[in-house]
């Protein structure tokens, strides 16, 4: 079973060092974002949710430990928000680390999150994927979760 432990600042800056650049990335792959200037673009909108780093207001990130050896397995972290028109916890971002895939560390992390919005006395887990990342696409769908808005695009030839 996995731990969530508030993250610590190194592994914060380890994070968005990689985070940024994965998420210009996804961005750009799902057609959303000319490959100019993404990862300028990116860093602003983690800038935006976490203007104070580990300490922005309603902000909720965690170093996801195996509970058994502590190795740091991952990362999620979730935001509250009262916009909703039930309190909710938006993912913003999980993730696991490669040597760690597809050994039921992520659901065991989705599972772990439920209690901490449980904690929170938050009715809902809201979350976002990009259509192109089928494993966290079927690991949501095994857990239960549904869709509630989905975006389409049609390319066409020039």
């Amino acid at each position: 079973m996995v731990r969530l432990v508030p993250m610590e600042q190194a592994h914060f800056e380890a994070y968005l060092k990689e985070a940024i650049p994965s998420y210009a990335d996804d961005q750009v792959r799902a057609g959303n974002w000319h490959v100019s200037n993404t990862v300028e673009r990116a860093k602003e909108a983690y800038t935006a949710l976490l203007p104070d780093g580990l300490a922005s207001e309603k902000q909720h990130l965690f170093s996801v430990l195996d509970g058994e050896s502590g190795a740091q397995v991952g990362m999620i972290w979730f935001m509250v928000n009262e916009q909703a028109a039930r309190p909710t916890a938006f993912v913003c971002d999980l993730l696991i680390q490669e040597p760690y895939r597809r050994k039921g560390y992520g659901t065991e992390t989705m599972e772990a999150l439920e209690g901490k919005v449980r904690e929170l006395r938050l009715e809902r887990i809201a979350l976002h994927v990009f259509a192109h990342n089928a494993p966290a696409r079927a690991l949501y769908a095994k857990m239960g979760y549904q869709a509630t808005n989905i975006q389409m695009a049609k390319e066409l030839d020039a």
